[in-house]
This record gives C-alpha cells, sequence and structure tokens, in this order.
C-alpha cells in the first residue's frame, strides 16, 4: 500500500510540474499541490521533485536566483530568464555536445553535461 501512495503523490508532484510551464520553484509545485491535496506534506513533494529529476522524467534548472526550479521537459535545453519580470522560457537552439569535448580536453575533466543561461528582456517588459 505504502508504495501505490507513492506512486500516486508522485503522479500528482509530475502534473503539477506539467501543468506550470513557468518552471516553478519547489515551494510554488508545493503550494500549488498543498491547494487541492493538503494531506501532501512539504517533505514528500520536495522528494518526489528529487526522485523524478534523478530519473530524467523532469529537468532540474539551475538559476542564479539559488531557487530549485523545474521544468517538465526532460531533454537538455537552455534557457533565458528576463531581468525585468523574471519569467523563463525555452530557448529552442541546439544543444551543443561539442562544448563539452572542448572542456574535457582542455581540462582534463569528465563532462557530463553543461547548462547555459540567457539573460536580458523579454519580448512583452520590452514593449
Amino acid at each position: 500500500m505504502s508504495n501505490q501512495r507513492s506512486t500516486v503523490q508522485r503522479q500528482i508532484v509530475l502534473d503539477a510540474v506539467k501543468k506550470n510551464s513557468a518552471h516553478p520553484a519547489n515551494e510554488e509545485i508545493y503550494a500549488q499541490i498543498h491547494s487541492e491535496h493538503p494531506s501532501i506534506s512539504r517533505t514528500t513533494v520536495y522528494r518526489n521533485l528529487r526522485l523524478l529529476s534523478a530519473s530524467d522524467i523532469i529537468r532540474k534548472v539551475l538559476l542564479q536566483d539559488g531557487l530549485d526550479r523545474y521544468d517538465c521537459r526532460a531533454d537538455r535545453h537552455y534557457h533565458f530568464k528576463c531581468r525585468k519580470c523574471g519569467g523563463i522560457i525555452d530557448v529552442e537552439v541546439e544543444y551543443l555536445t561539442d562544448i563539452n569535448n572542448e572542456v574535457q580536453i582542455k581540462y582534463g575533466v569528465n563532462v557530463e553535461e553543461h547548462d547555459l543561461l540567457f539573460s536580458g528582456v523579454c519580448m512583452k517588459c520590452k514593449d
């Protein structure tokens, strides 16, 4: 029964991430879930976010704001963050795998992946 409950809770967390394309922080995801399912604890939500991310079902997004943010897209891609409104959007450019090899050769490290964040002013704020 405990495993079934975990699966149901995990699906609730996954659905919450999928509903929000704005790359929500873990606290925003918890607040959304808590309003609909008050019995699910913050610890349960955070644990399931980590599990879903570790399983490459969702992606943890590394931004300079220090918050754990999540993306329903698990593929490797880049992001743009507006410095005015704080909005985050997916950037549809090819993932640069060659840069991983370049860094490995130059520094003798083993690069598994990299993150790239573009920043500036979005179209809405620019107008």
